[in-house]
């Protein structure tokens, strides 16, 4: 009897323990439910250039998607960092986005010396192609390898010849000419490759080096061109498309892995609602710095574009120093993207 006595007491006990288990649980799931993540996500241009538009347009889509959950806080023209600095910050998780240029990412994934190889992409179809397909996503793995969350390709645009001497028409009217680069092996080819002279230079320095003959040439897609008035010292542009600029959005690891699975997949679908505006507000501005540099008669340039012809001279010449990169960007990589359909 009293065997059974304390087999009922137990149990009675054992059934409070369960309940009580059971609240504590439900109270934490309650305050998950109700906890509201903030998010910095840190850029380096203005607010009214197509990577600020998309920045902003993907802060508010998120939260209206998370019913407020989500609430992104953004810091346009580096405001909060700048893009040398802001790695390590999202390895602290101090920031939990940004969207740096493609040029950034390459002193530790050498697989992003690609967007710079000349005349790999065919045009704006072929490039989003081969950035939303295979390769897009073999280069977003080897940045998730490295500790950051690589989630969406965003658009600065083709890049341009423009000068103050020759126009550059042909591969062979760029011989000789000092042309401003940024600090890359493939660039540096290039340019060699047409026999001109390549000279690296921050950027905040082109337009005096320009005005002053220390360069004669540039390369820039036109909204750098435009907004950086290259055209008062340059008197021709060719619209070559020969190159391209872009940004990998890239999240922080430990912010990532702390969001439930339902608020990421939130979170990936106003990501990808932001690449494409981000991609047609690109798209629109470059229509629109093309059609003010033809018009304008302040900018006094001759504005120069490349026909059938004139491009397969550009290409047969570039693509003869491709295997020079293999060893940097992989030939396995070079011929994917080429054979991207």
């Amino acid at each position: 009897m009293k065997k059974i006595l304390l087999a009922s007491v137990l149990a009675v006990f054992g059934l409070m323990g369960c309940g009580g288990e059971d609240k504590n649980a439900n109270a934490t799931a309650k305050e998950d439910s109700n906890k509201v993540y903030e998010v910095k996500f840190a850029h380096v241009v203005s607010a009214n250039t197509p990577k600020g538009k998309a920045a902003d347009f993907f802060a508010k889509r998120v939260e209206e998607l998370t019913e407020g959950k989500i609430k992104v806080h953004v810091f346009p023209s580096a405001q909060l960092v700048d893009d040398d600095k802001v790695f390590q910050e999202l390895k602290r998780n101090n920031v939990q986005l940004a969207a740096p240029s493609f040029s950034k990412f390459t002193p530790f994934a050498k697989e992003f010396n690609l967007w710079d190889v000349p005349f790999i992409f065919r045009d704006t179809d072929h490039l989003h192609k081969v950035m939303d397909g295979e390769v897009g996503k073999i280069l977003k793995d080897v940045i998730s390898s490295k500790g950051y969350i690589a989630l969406d390709y965003w658009d600065a645009g083709f890049k341009q010849f423009s000068t103050n001497k020759k126009p550059i028409i042909q591969p062979s009217d760029a011989e000789g000419q000092k042309m401003r680069i940024m600090s890359s092996k493939v660039l540096e080819e290039q340019t060699k490759a047409i026999k001109a002279i390549p000279q690296v230079l921050p950027f905040g320095e082109v337009y005096s080096a320009l005005q002053t003959g220390v360069v004669d040439a540039a390369e820039n897609p036109l909204s750098n061109l435009y907004n950086s008035k290259f055209y008062e010292v340059q008197n021709s542009i060719t619209i070559s498309n020969h190159g391209y600029l872009g940004y990998l959005v890239v999240a922080s690891e430990k912010f990532w892995n702390e969001l439930p699975k339902d608020l990421q997949d939130k979170f990936m679908t106003a990501m990808r609602e932001a690449t494409i505006f981000e991609r047609e507000e690109s798209a629109k501005e470059e229509q629109m710095l093309l059609n003010k540099l033809k018009a304008d008669d302040k900018t006094n340039t001759t504005i120069y574009e490349l026909d059938d012809n004139q491009k397969k001279q550009w290409q047969d010449v570039m693509i003869a120093i491709y295997p020079k990169f293999y060893n940097l960007v992989g030939k396995d990589l070079i011929e994917k993207t080429l054979n991207t359909k």
